[in-house]
């Protein structure tokens, strides 16, 4: 019998569409009170949850360690005679451009402000301890435990696709041992695959709304011009654009090359600057910060500042949790897309192991040579992201090096490619997770694709308005709308853990079977 070709399921689309609506218009129509009700809801939530968020994060490190190393990291997602479909360079370039975007240029480069002059476990601010840990905090946050939240969705989702032919590509595929074949238009699984929706469109808010201001500093220190709502917004449509056109060519032409593209410019970019910065700092102090995270990975994990209570775990750690899982679902889709033929042990160690590595050099690159700036007096980086905003900081620093103005005019070029590396694959996600019918080897319909590259532009532009417009800190609220979205997705997560347990229990009942 034919498959039937994939077609709109009118029901996601059309409450998508209006959940979106209804978050956007009401906090653009009053900046300043939805600002603070974003924000006040953030706060809440960490004193509640917080813990929730860290525990979550550790065991689901340990369960992908074991589930590597056990008889089922060997299972093949696809047939077992089946390959990859991308070699391992396409097949990290898309995962990492996905997964991480402009939001890491903008982290790795600034990030150990806040660690140097508040780091954790009691330091003196600026302290020799103090600047070995504003170091090495950003790669934690990037590390192996971020990425084990990004890879469990991937497994969940991608074993019932792959191994038992789940009919679609949704986060609902995860609890396909829960609900069955029969369950995808039901309920339950409705709700999922919204819940879905809405934590990919405030994940993505929080990278676009951070990589956009960022662009338009560099872009106002090489022409000269002002720095306002206006450029960013001007900047959001060209980034729009360009990942509209990458997605309606669909993977094979428009995303793997992008992100081919943009990772080889990166490595350019993080060469030359090692090259010509102070290269000896930037390798010790990167090597020394991979040695201290490891030496004290369990430290990190489980450290909850339970009697200072300075708000350094609420407003940095469980922020970081918070925007992975609410990107995992996400990135757990594409990953299943993109990694037919692979074993599920290449897929949890190139995940976890080649993604922490990816991240560790952004930081031990660019955010120690900004440091550097710093500490030897070269230039104020600290004082400059006090008065002027760490998107300014950022742009100074870059701009700080030899052929500055062409560098930064590289760097952002960089950073615009990232931006729309990951809005390319959020916007295919977000296709699939709204088409009826979408078997293995098939795509979402290309002017559906093309719609969602647009609609994931209205809440970053929401998010930076309230900030600029309404009074409030932008990089709070763009912060607070992560968490909002993303805990309700802490539940769905539970059921696909037992989901996926019932998945390996019945390939080994299948494969005992086989063998009798």
């Amino acid at each position: 019998m034919a498959t039937r070709p994939p077609r709109i399921d009118r029901t996601a689309f059309g409450v998508s569409v209006a959940l979106i609506v209804l978050v956007c218009a009401p906090l653009a129509l009053a900046p300043q009170a939805g600002g603070a009700l974003v924000v006040q809801a953030y706060e809440s939530l960490t004193e509640r949850f917080g813990l929730v968020y860290q525990w979550v994060t550790l065991a689901v490190t340990v369960f992908l360690v074991w589930l590597a190393f056990s008889h089922h990291g060997k299972r093949r997602l696809g047939h077992e005679d089946s390959r990859p479909d991308f070699n391992i360079f396409s097949w990290m370039a898309m995962l990492f451009c996905a997964g991480i975007g402009a939001g890491l240029l903008y982290w790795s480069t600034i990030e150990w402000v806040t660690y140097l002059d508040k780091p954790p476990f009691g330091l003196a601010p600026n302290s020799t301890e103090a600047v070995e840990w504003a170091a090495t905090y950003g790669i934690f946050h990037w590390g192996i435990s971020a990425w084990a939240l990004y890879c469990f969705p991937a497994v969940a989702i991608a074993i019932p696709y792959y191994r038992q032919h789940a009919p679609v590509l949704r986060l609902s595929t995860g609890l396909h041992a829960l609900i069955g074949r029969d369950g995808y238009d039901r309920p339950p699984a409705r709700v999922v695959d919204l819940l879905f929706i809405l934590a990919l469109v405030g994940g993505t808010g929080t990278s676009l709304g951070l990589g956009t201001p960022m662009v338009a500093a560099c872009i106002s220190e090489v022409l000269g011009i002002e720095q306002t709502f206006g450029l960013q917004v001007t900047i959001l449509l060209v980034c729009v654009t360009l990942f509209a056109a990458s997605v309606y060519l669909g993977l094979e032409r428009g995303i793997k090359p992008l992100s081919d593209g943009s990772v080889l410019a990166a490595i350019a970019l993080l060469a030359f600057i090692l090259i010509v910065g102070p290269s000896n700092f930037l390798l010790r102090s990167g090597t020394n910060s991979i040695g201290l995270m490891l030496e004290n990975f369990i430290r990190l994990n489980t450290w909850t500042d339970p009697v200072a209570r300075t708000g350094f775990i609420e407003d940095m750690t469980v922020f970081y949790w918070a925007w992975w899982i609410a990107y995992g679902p996400f990135m757990g889709l594409f990953v299943t897309r993109i990694s037919r033929g692979r074993t599920v042990r290449q897929l949890i160690f190139g995940m976890m192991v080649l993604g922490t590595l990816g991240c560790a050099l952004f930081y031990a690159v660019l955010g120690n040579y900004s440091m550097h700036l710093d500490l030897s007096g070269a230039l104020p980086v600290r004082d400059i992201a006090a008065q002027a905003g760490s998107e300014t900081a950022i742009a100074q620093s870059i701009g700080f090096l030899p052929l500055g103005t062409l560098v930064l005019a590289v760097f952002a070029l960089v950073a615009i490619v990232f931006i729309a590396t990951t809005y390319d694959s959020a916007s295919y996600c977000l296709a699939a997770s709204a088409t009826r019918n979408l078997p293995e080897g098939t795509h979402p319909a290309r002017w559906h694709r093309l719609f969602w590259a647009f609609a994931v532009g209205i809440l970053p532009v929401t998010l930076m308005f309230i900030g600029q417009e309404g009074g409030n800190n932008q990089l709070r609220v763009i912060q607070s709308a992560t968490l909002v979205v993303s805990l309700p997705l802490l539940v769905v997560g539970a059921l696909m853990a037992v989901s996926l347990m019932r998945s390996l229990r019945q390939a080994d009942r299948e494969a005992a079977s086989d063998a009798g």
